[in-house]
């Protein structure tokens, strides 16, 4: 009989510290260099909240052992927040919820997030991207990021809710101010944060009382109407649910289409080909989010003591699975630091939407709002070039794109 595995504590591994693994901004042969001191088994690193998890297997393990627990409900915990008035506030949501109440509230509001619900958008989108590059086509220039990126996603969750087109500002402003919840100064920054929210719950509320009193064929209503052996949402998980699509389904599309669209810049060769094969939109998709995806990692906390790899983690533990190493990890993608849009998908997805029972519940919507989005863009604007230096937004594990994306094309398309 085999003798038993010893365990090592976490604390007491000798770890690199790659603290900069999941910056973006860094270019493809600086990252080949510093990776090339790194071990080629090496799984796990040290960052400045706890451990990096590197390859692509062990990041699916983690986020599918239920057993590590999604890091959202501790971002004030891990930002210095102490406040009691703003710690009272914390609410579990389908995002941060776990266990039983994870499953419950996922078996509810699931089939209303279906690939079919999403296709029925499509129509809405296309007109939308029309509508949105009419505005710039015929200066041959645009800020993409202010211009297109900016605006496109709010009208579609204006729409998925049966709100008036012309709340989309409202909506775009709430999110960008409850996004400052990951910019990582909380304390400059929850006052702003609990007023988007206050104002976001009371519209939302407005919506709800009015579609229990006539359903529409909108989410909120497929909500309300969500039912499984007599259990229902109640009304403050209907606020949170809307409030969870709308920072989901808002800030994660617009970057990642800015990314995409920066990434295709310097790939003229691959945005050329799509515009030639549209049919390759759902493909582009996947491999843009595999190679430069807006959600770089995620974070987990150890529940209880976890024993993974014969490695220790005691209970609190702060794990990053890292989205983005794990996208170009070579044991699963074959040259992976190449970016190429008729590849083969692999047996394995790319994880930029996350694994496990937190996986995007927005995916297929997300999935089509940048399908649509991408082959009208490279329909419309075929020889796109840079037109000056791409402003990054600060590199966090939280949501990246560009802040400013400015372009020229040929006018008039």
């Amino acid at each position: 009989m085999a003798a038993p595995s010893a365990v090592t504590p976490a604390a007491e591994l000798d770890l690199p510290d790659l603290s900069w693994i999941d910056d973006p901004r860094m270019g493809t042969e600086e990252r080949r260099a510093r990776m090339g001191v790194v071990a080629a088994d090496t799984w796990i690193a040290r960052n400045p909240f706890g451990y990096s998890i590197l390859h692509y297997d062990d990041v699916v393990a983690v986020l599918r052992d239920k057993r590590w627990h999604n890091a959202v409900g501790r971002l004030m915990e891990l930002n210095g927040i102490d406040n009691p008035e703003w710690l009272a506030r914390r609410r579990t949501s389908i995002l941060s919820a776990e266990g039983d109440d994870h499953t419950r509230l996922r078996r509810l509001v699931g089939p209303a997030f279906s690939p079919r619900h999403a296709d029925a958008l499509r129509p809405f989108m296309r007109r939308l991207v029309d509508e949105l590059i009419d505005g710039f086509a015929a200066r041959g220039t645009c800020d993409l990021a202010v211009d297109f990126c900016e605006p496109y996603p709010i009208p579609v969750i204006c729409e998925l809710f049966g709100a008036p087109s012309e709340d989309w500002k409202l909506f775009s402003n709430w999110a960008t101010e409850i996004f400052k919840i990951f910019d990582g100064n909380l304390q400059r920054d929850m006052p702003t944060i609990i007023a988007a929210q206050d104002e976001l719950d009371a519209y939302v509320g407005d919506l709800i009382e009015q579609r229990r009193a006539t359903p529409s064929d909108d989410l909120i209503s497929a909500l309300i109407a969500a039912e499984e052996e007599g259990d229902r949402l109640s009304h403050s998980e209907l606020i949170s649910m809307c409030n969870a699509v709308l920072m989901a389904g808002t800030d994660t599309t617009r970057n990642q289409i800015g990314c995409s669209v920066a990434l295709f810049a310097g790939h003229p060769d691959q945005w050329a080909l799509l515009g030639e094969q549209p049919e390759l939109a759902a493909r582009a998709v996947e491999e843009t989010m595999r190679y430069l995806g807006a959600v770089r990692g995620t974070g987990r906390f150890a529940s209880e003591d976890i024993v993974y790899r014969d490695v220790l983690f005691p209970k609190g533990t702060f794990i990053s699975p890292s989205l983005a190493q794990a996208n170009r990890d070579p044991a699963v993608f074959d040259d992976p630091a190449t970016f190429d849009i008729p590849r083969e998908p692999p047996d394995k997805p790319q994880l930029t939407f996350g694994s496990g029972i937190h996986y995007c519940l927005g995916a297929a919507l997300a999935r089509a709002e940048q399908q649509e989005a991408l082959a009208i863009l490279a329909r419309r604007m075929p020889d796109l070039e840079l037109a000056g230096e791409v402003v990054w937004k600060p590199a966090t594990v939280g949501i990246f794109g560009p802040r400013h994306l400015p372009l020229r094309f040929t006018p008039g398309h």
